[in-house]
């Protein structure tokens, strides 16, 4: 009887000792978890925040579209938005719905604000400027036309260089003919590598890349979006944060 005793005694110190064992490699994995938890979310916050360094770019932007709801211009400008570029026509039919609403809003509370074309490779670009002409007026105070150039999963084609360089062209033609001004274009990294429109189409650029300079087009760019993920107090969602090269700069 005491041998058996004995036995259970050392049986259960050795169930606890399991135990207490799993229930430490529970805490340092529930521990590991929760500073992980708090990495991402820091990363997030800073991320949200991140602007370029206002000494070396004194002026910078903001980019709106309609996924921003209702904007508090007022709160834009005191965010530090010395200029904006609002989202307003896509390809051959689409329009921003808050576009006409963004630009009167920007003006009045002295933002100097532009127009966004999102340019269609599945559309002609006689058709693609009638929508641009139809919709944005010409106007001596606004800031020069961008035209987005990137893929985008609702248009399958890919032409070929040739005939995209030559359907862009025209389209610019158009387009500037109409609003008094040359254009920007700003081609997203995997467009670019593709179709290599810096070199083929001159026109001043607006290139794209988080929290690094981008270095991908065949000149310097002009305009630089350097973070998508910024958050401000008068929009909803994140909007993208855009910092322009200082006159003279060579970075």
């Amino acid at each position: 009887m005491k041998a058996g005793a004995i036995r259970g005694k050392g049986s259960a110190k050795a169930g606890e000792g399991w135990r207490a064992a799993v229930a430490r490699t529970l805490q340092r994995i529930g521990a590991a978890a929760v500073l992980l938890l708090l990495a991402a979310g820091l990363a997030l916050w800073w991320a949200a925040r991140w602007t370029p360094d206002r000494a070396m770019y004194p002026t910078q932007g903001i980019t709106i579209d309609a996924g921003n709801g209702d904007v508090h211009w007022g709160s834009i400008k005191a965010a530090g938005a010395d200029f904006a570029y609002v989202v307003a026509t896509d390809g051959s039919a689409g329009v921003d719905p808050k576009f006409q609403r963004n630009m009167a809003a920007a003006r009045e509370t002295g933002v100097q604000a532009g127009v966004i074309h999102r340019y269609s490779l599945c559309q002609l670009a006689t058709d693609q400027a009638a929508n641009f002409i139809r919709h944005v007026p010409r106007r001596a105070d606004a800031l020069p036309a961008v035209v987005w150039l990137d893929y985008d999963d609702r248009c399958p084609d890919r032409p070929t260089r040739a005939l995209l360089l030559s359907e862009l062209a025209t389209f610019l033609a158009q387009i500037e003919a109409h609003t008094g001004k040359r254009s920007l274009i700003a081609p997203g990294p995997a467009f670019e590598a593709d179709y290599k429109v810096t070199q083929g189409i001159a026109r001043t650029t607006w290139l794209r890349r988080d929290f690094f300079e981008p270095d991908y087009g065949a000149h310097p760019w002009a305009m630089w979006q350097a973070n998508n993920y910024v958050r401000v107090s008068g929009a909803d969602g994140t909007v993208g944060w855009n910092a322009l090269r200082p006159e003279g700069g060579t970075r």
